[in-house]
């Protein structure tokens, strides 16, 4: 399973770079629409819902929204900052939700309804910053690169270093199988990824603390994204959110923590003056 994963993992990652540094920031923008669509679907069957017309409706009124996100904002992007600075907020209460597990957790129509608002303030702000950060006039493109980057690497720091080094349980009702050691593991890929990023995203070596500070953060909150997939599919019974991608599962279980780091990165950005 390890070796399929690295080796979806090495056939993906070209096309996935490809597409963020080659592509005008409008077909991007489609291109990550399908994608993040694709994992709502996911989505609305670790939330409970089995029947297609309910579930494609759900996607399709998502849709609907990007749709109008991109519709109205203007020259100065206000939609696409309004909605990446709901992103970021949701991601602080979504903290609270994975400290009380339980939460959620009984098979009813008002949970079925939260968890459906939840995946649509984590998909629509997500791909509004990825949108956002994108079209930036100053290296855009290799700041939005950046950030999928960074969680990449703690990502993969994460998972080589728990399987190998692993011992002490982050968050076990949740997942099992993370560990603290594979979490600063991540951290440590992550910052990596930062040292690495200074001069190509055309900053100075004084700035390189606030951007370590920065993927910090957005790397702390990429766990946070893929503990509360994990706790959606522990509320559901599912062990992947579909079969799509050869020893990662589903497009969600690609995504989960792209969506919850993206808000905070191009908010924290902003924040930082980088």
């Amino acid at each position: 399973m390890s070796r399929i994963r690295i080796i979806s993992g090495l056939a993906l990652a070209p096309a996935a770079v490809a597409a963020v540094l080659l592509l005008p920031t409008p077909w991007l923008a489609l291109l990550a629409a399908v994608l993040v669509l694709a994992g709502l679907w996911e989505w609305t069957r670790l939330t409970g819902i089995a029947e297609p017309v309910p579930r494609l409706g759900y996607v399709s009124a998502n849709a609907l929204m990007m749709s109008a996100i991109a519709w109205a904002a203007g020259p100065n992007l206000f939609a696409f900052k309004a909605a990446t600075l709901l992103g970021a907020v949701w991601w602080l209460f979504a903290l609270l939700w994975l400290w009380r597990f339980e939460f959620g957790q009984a098979d009813r129509g008002r949970y079925r309804m939260l968890k459906l608002l939840a995946g649509s303030l984590a998909a629509v702000p997500a791909w509004s910053a990825l949108v956002w950060l994108h079209q930036l006039p100053d290296h855009g493109p290799r700041w939005a690169l950046f950030a999928v980057m960074l969680v990449w690497a703690a990502d993969t720091g994460a998972y080589f270093v728990g399987s190998q080094l692993g011992k002490n349980k982050l968050a076990p009702k949740i997942s099992p199988n993370k560990s603290w050691e594979g979490f600063w593991g991540g951290l440590a890929g992550a910052s990596l990824v930062a040292v690495i990023g200074v001069i190509p995203l055309g900053l100075g070596w004084s700035d390189l603390p606030a951007l370590v500070l920065l993927t910090l953060v957005a790397a702390m909150m990429s766990v946070a994204g893929d503990l509360f997939e994990s706790l959606l599919k522990r509320h559901s019974g599912h062990k992947d959110s579909g079969r799509i991608i050869p020893g990662h599962g589903g497009m969600l279980d690609r995504l989960d923590s792209i969506l919850a780091a993206l808000p905070v990165f191009v908010v924290g950005k902003l924040w930082l003056g980088l």
